[in-house]
């Protein structure tokens, strides 16, 4: 049975060359969209087995747009296919569920195996792109520094944190609520003796956390 895809992606050149692309094989692409708002749309409509996403568009960014997807209570699998290597993109594709985030320079066997692993509902390869962001975002590793003592979820917030993810991100990825993250930040800003996560970020990419 052919997995149906769903092409996301401002630029036609783009959208084209994947439907050229992935021609031969057993993946069938069921529609295109060339907005955020047409991509949660024909998610709706479609049904598509995986959603091939950029990052980029005029209205939403492709994370904003799997927000609302989220929000419409679609759970599709996404394979985000983007220009950007951005580490704090990769922490937000992880907090959202996507399966494997991909440069547009990837070949065709890549895609294609990220399609099938998606379709599959198999996690990111722990050698990924996404991968390596889920080892830090999970680690429970404790900071040595002596003038400093957070707990291990304060240390996996702070790393959350540090990565640019939302509160929310923080709460979805660590699986608790809004509000214990919101105290965990603060004690994080207190005992970092810190005014904004901007500063807790900062000491914390100076300890090499992320």
């Amino acid at each position: 049975m052919a997995i149906r895809v769903l092409i996301a992606d401002d630029h036609e050149v783009i959208r084209w060359g994947l439907k050229e692309l992935l021609k031969g094989s057993d993946i069938e692409v069921i529609g295109e969209a060339a907005t955020g708002a047409e991509t949660v749309e024909k998610v709706k409509t479609l049904r598509p087995d995986v959603l091939v996403l950029d990052i980029r568009f005029p209205d939403l960014d492709g994370l904003e747009t799997l927000v609302k997807i989220r929000e419409e209570g679609l759970d599709t699998r996404v394979v985000l296919l983007s220009t950007y290597d951005y580490q704090s993109y990769a922490a937000r594709a992880v907090a959202l569920g996507v399966s494997e985030y991909l440069l547009k320079g990837a070949g065709r066997d890549e895609i294609i195996r990220a399609i099938h692993a998606a379709a599959a509902g198999e996690p990111p390869k722990v050698d990924s792109r996404l991968g390596e962001v889920i080892q830090a975002m999970q680690s429970k590793q404790p900071i040595e520094d002596d003038m400093v003592q957070l707990t291990q979820r304060e240390t996996q917030v702070l790393r959350h944190i540090a990565l640019g993810l939302s509160n929310r991100e923080i709460a979805n990825s660590l699986d608790i609520s809004v509000e214990t993250v919101k105290e965990h930040v603060q004690n994080i800003l207190r005992k970092l003796n810190v005014n904004d996560r901007t500063q807790a970020a900062v000491w914390a990419v100076r300890k090499g956390l992320v």
